[in-house]
């Protein structure tokens, strides 16, 4: 009878492969340390799965699109219960909006995230004169400390043509407003693009 019982219940809920797929251009280490690293622990801690792999897509330019991070959910969890869990944790951590899980077996498709996303892309075809008076690290560094972002990981990407910082908060607007002074004077700004990510 106890047979019988587990076997129901092990074939409503068998196991789930899903798919998050996060609208954030970070590195793939700092996925792992961000949000990977403490997703496994809290699926592990409840038994209810574990990180399989994870990846990342980039454009034909090279510039980083979205994260993906694969998650078998274990038999015997209520699915939609665990990702809804999973949502919960990685809104925690602070996923950008434009984000969802793909549900393997359903092909259902759930969106979350709240954050917005800005980038900044930098012209890479400035004169000479301005690259050797002037530090882009120090210009990362000064628009994180505007946008309240300078503890958080950093995030980029660089081309020939051009370079992109990538920053992550509550309002797009409100992050457009907090750098506009800097991005009109400083001479590495010249020609900037602002660009909403999320």
């Amino acid at each position: 009878m106890f047979r019988k019982l587990f076997g129901l219940k092990n074939k409503r809920h068998p196991e789930t492969f899903i798919i998050v797929q996060l609208n954030d251009k970070m590195m793939p280490m700092d996925r792992g340390i961000l949000y990977e690293e403490p997703l496994d622990a809290f699926l592990r801690s409840n038994n209810y799965g574990e990180i399989t792999g994870g990846g990342t897509m980039q454009a034909e330019t090279g510039e980083i699109q979205f994260c993906d991070i694969e998650i078998l959910i274990y038999k015997g969890n209520d699915p939609k219960s665990v990702i809804a869990e999973i949502i919960d944790e990685l809104e925690d951590i602070g996923s950008p909006k434009g984000s969802h899980v793909m549900v393997e077996r359903t092909e259902e498709s759930i969106a979350f995230g709240q954050k917005e996303g800005l980038a900044v892309y930098l012209d890479g075809d400035l004169p000479d004169s301005v690259y050797a008076e002037h530090d882009l690290g120090a210009v990362l560094t000064e628009l994180s400390r505007l946008l309240g972002s300078d503890k958080e990981v950093q995030r980029y990407w660089q081309s020939e043509n051009e370079t992109a910082f990538y920053f992550y908060g509550q309002s797009f607007e409100a992050m457009k407003n907090a750098i506009s002074t800097f991005i009109e004077e400083h001479p590495l700004c010249r020609n900037a693009r602002i660009v909403q990510i999320a």
